[in-house]
């Protein structure tokens, strides 16, 4: 009986893997060159760690079980829980601000769908402490860095932006109760998922009246920030979102970014600047989210202190990057440096049984590996063409060969893409890889 895998995760084979520690291996590399330091947690919670941020209905959202101490605990759905735990366990020795970033493998018991898994890698980055706008620009800077470290282009993905604050204190101005903002966003989240006759039901559903509602739908239809300073003068968040646009085009990413007041991020937490990437033909979920939560620490028994993130699953940038062609050019090649074969039916080149072909494959072997070389060699003395045969299969650049030839201490190094042979000694074999940049 074969037993598959379990609906909604993936088995990594080797050129699985192989993309996954591309997409990882970026992730650090850009965090670590924006000046974010690495972290991690563990991968089960108490249950109600989930519960605090997004109440009682998040039980239905993720895999939990009761240990045999008759706790309830949870796998992580997200990190910023752990987090927000991890930081006011040390809040004060911890240096200001933080930047801390990770890469954590994270459980949804959601219905599996095209870019959404139920189990996947995230990417989060967080800046805590920092209340300035321009946390929020060093975020968004750091992510669009790491979707150009990968070849996607201001024509390729948008960073839509928006502000909650901003959003708030207009929808208060039209006369939206402040105790209704909150299902309010989770509607207004929706928006661009909705038919608008829908999304106006929904919106009288939640709003004091259906004028109500059709003004909120009028205000979620302007375009610019200049539209709505125009009709609503300069709202509280206005500001810091101009001069937030402002650094992004200093920074170099001002091509990157466009305003978007269908940006609301339906979760209770965010409080000030909020913002998503999109696929520039908007035919992928998400490839991103995140914004200020300035309450989060708070929540979880902390001080209430700024923070400001961002979380980018696996699964949609690789649908995407599949898309755009950009692993076929830039994974790292799945090759070895060589493959060391050895003539059959040679026994030993002297009496002494440490000269057999498989010691001297052995001792070749660990002096090349230990030049950071990737190498392998045939298990079995298999007929020389056999084990040519498994270095190609191997992308082997070169083979290694041990014949007749090394009673003379010479090997024969074939270069598996020309075809070439040539005949080397051992020992300027091995130092002129010394002196050599590559093989």
């Amino acid at each position: 009986m074969k037993i598959p895998p379990v609906k909604g995760t993936r088995d990594f084979y080797p050129e699985d893997m192989a993309v996954h520690n591309f997409i990882v291996d970026g992730w650090k590399k850009v965090s670590l060159r924006n000046g974010f330091e690495e972290y991690d947690g563990p991968i089960f919670e108490y249950l109600k760690m989930f519960q605090i941020k997004s109440g009682d209905e998040i039980v239905k959202q993720l895999f939990s079980l009761t240990d045999r101490g008759g706790r309830d605990l949870a796998l992580r759905p997200e990190m910023t829980p752990t987090l927000a735990r991890m930081v006011n366990q040390r809040i004060s020795s911890l240096p200001r601000p933080i930047k801390w970033f990770s890469v954590p493998r994270l459980f949804r018991a959601e219905r599996p769908q095209k870019g959404r898994l139920r189990e996947f890698f995230q990417w989060n980055i967080d800046i805590i402490d920092e209340d300035s706008f321009l946390a929020d620009a060093d975020v968004i800077f750091t992510t669009v860095d790491y979707l150009r470290h990968v070849g996607l282009s201001a024509d390729d993905i948008v960073v839509k932006l928006s502000s909650r604050k901003m959003l708030a204190a207009v929808l208060q101005k039209i006369g939206v109760p402040e105790q209704s903002l909150d299902s309010l966003y989770a509607v207004l989240d929706k928006k661009n998922k909705l038919p608008l006759e829908t999304l106006r039901e929904t919106l009288t559903g939640v709003l004091p009246n259906s004028q109500m509602a059709s003004e909120v739908l009028a205000f979620m239809e302007l375009k610019t920030i200049q539209d709505i300073e125009r009709k609503y003068g300069r709202q509280e968040g206005f500001g810091e979102l101009v001069e937030l646009m402002k650094r992004l085009n200093t920074m170099g990413v001002g091509d990157y970014y466009r305003f978007d007041l269908g940006i609301v991020r339906g979760l209770a937490y965010y409080t000030g600047i909020v913002f998503e990437i999109y696929d520039k033909a908007n035919e992928l979920r998400a490839i991103c989210g995140g914004g200020r939560y300035d309450n989060l620490l708070r929540d979880f028994g902390g001080p209430s202190i700024s923070a400001t993130g961002m979380g980018m699953g696996d699964c949609v940038l690789e649908i995407l990057l599949r898309e755009k062609g950009l692993l076929n050019v830039r994974l790292p090649e799945r090759r070895l440096d060589f493959f060391i074969a050895r003539v059959p039916n040679i026994i030993a080149f002297e009496d002494d049984a440490k000269s057999t072909p498989l010691d001297v494959a052995d001792r070749l072997a660990e002096q090349l590996r230990r030049k950071d070389l990737r190498v392998d060699l045939s298990y079995k003395a298999t007929p020389l063409g056999r084990q040519l045969k498994q270095a190609s299969d191997r992308s082997a650049k070169k083979c290694v060969i041990i014949g007749e030839e090394f009673k003379d201490k010479k090997l024969t190094i074939k270069d598996m893409g020309t075809g070439k042979q040539e005949l080397v000694d051992y020992d300027e074999f091995l130092s002129s890889l010394d002196s050599a940049k590559g093989v």
